[in-house]
């Protein structure tokens, strides 16, 4: 039975419905959620998939709708820091995203309106604008992170700042006197391997007086260091070893603090994720023009002017049928024209849709049932 219903799910076009609900989502993981959506029989069930929808329906019609962008499952991330790990900035950056996301959709809803359905949701979700505002106050791309990540790496980089300044002044010198100008390829200053040369012509070489740190590809250029910044260069190299163990320990700080933090996290992610796909089903409705049937689990369908959502609702012709209270079996007949599978598709693919707690594009008062199965 598995197998057939599910290839009767494919021929019904469920995947499709499917795909135009993971557009509506905000987010990556939203989207893929959506695509993971099936059917379920329970009637309390899908009833309260169907009012969480419409609740959405109705909060996005007054406010708009939420802003899920920024949503990552980081929880190998933060399992690894729990464990002492530390993390990439790019990974605190998701870690940081995802909390301000959390703090935007959480402050959707306000304590002064009417309840619905999905403020537990709301609710559940814990901000942390603390630790958002340090990681993202601290990393600014994933190659780099800000001055007052800390006043250690502040000072460093000034001491940093100052040292380049005095070795550039030092090669000025150097590519603006004359005993030196004629050996150069070019009067400028370049770095190489993270130390700062001049370009020396390569029948030249031992007339400035310095270290080779590389050769042009054409091999007509040297790049010397000059004897003279050798010294100021070795010292800039320390303040960025320095600087590359202060940036180590405020990731590994950073890390540590948001490992702290990792169940309510995870707990964030997944509630997001979740409130993502209700909206999406809320915004699908919207385009589809579509309302939330009344359901019962007898096999009552009572359909009004239901359209096949797959087809152009300017070509479709809309069907009304009903089934299941006075009679339980129905037959249709008539030449071959398209019309009865699209009538039967249309009853099948649109019960499916609200097992998914996905409204119908059918007449207010449209009525459906439950089933084990539609094949």
């Amino acid at each position: 039975m598995s197998t057939l219903y599910d290839k009767s799910l494919i021929k019904l076009e469920l995947d499709q419905i499917l795909s135009q609900l993971a557009e509506c989502a905000g987010s990556v993981d939203g989207k893929a959620a959506c695509l993971q959506l099936r059917p379920i029989s329970d009637l309390e069930d899908v009833q309260i998939l169907l009012d969480e929808t419409a609740a959405a329906w109705d909060l996005s019609a007054r406010k708009g709708y939420p802003y899920f962008s920024g949503i990552s499952d980081i929880s190998t991330s933060l399992d690894r820091a729990h464990k002492g790990g530390s993390l990439h900035p790019k990974e605190l950056l998701a870690v940081g995203h995802l909390l301000r996301t959390t703090r935007n959709v959480r402050g959707y809803i306000s304590d002064d309106e009417k309840p619905t359905i999905l403020d537990p949701m709301f609710r559940a979700l814990t901000p942390n604008k603390f630790l958002e505002d340090k990681i993202l106050g601290a990393i600014l791309s994933e190659e780099e992170i800000a001055d007052n990540a800390s006043p250690a790496l502040s000072d460093i980089r000034r001491h940093m700042r100052i040292q380049s300044a005095k070795i550039k002044d030092s090669l000025q010198k150097v590519i603006s006197s004359p005993a030196y100008s004629k050996y150069l390829r070019e009067p400028i200053i370049t770095i190489r391997q993270g130390r700062y040369v001049v370009p020396v012509k390569s029948e030249c070489k031992n007339d400035v007086p310095g270290l080779v740190h590389d050769v042009s590809a054409s091999g007509g250029t040297y790049f010397v260091e000059p004897m003279s910044a050798v010294n100021a260069n070795n010292a800039l190299r320390e303040l960025e070893l320095k600087e590359k163990k202060e940036i180590e320990r405020i990731l590994a700080e950073l890390s540590s603090e948001a490992a702290s933090y990792r169940e309510a996290i995870n707990m964030n992610y997944d509630m997001l994720v979740q409130l993502d796909v209700i909206f999406a089903k809320a915004k699908l409705a919207y385009r589809m023009k579509a309302w939330a049937p009344i359901m019962n689990d007898q096999g009552r369908v009572a359909l009004r002017k239901a359209r096949h959502p797959l087809i152009d609702p300017n070509v479709v012709v809309p069907i009304s049928v009903h089934l299941g209270k006075d009679f339980d079996t129905m037959i249709i007949t008539g030449p071959n024209t398209g019309g009865k599978t699209v009538t039967l598709k249309t009853i099948g693919l649109l019960t499916l849709m609200a097992e998914c707690g996905l409204h119908i594009p059918a007449g207010d008062g449209s009525t459906l049932s439950t089933f084990d199965a539609i094949l």
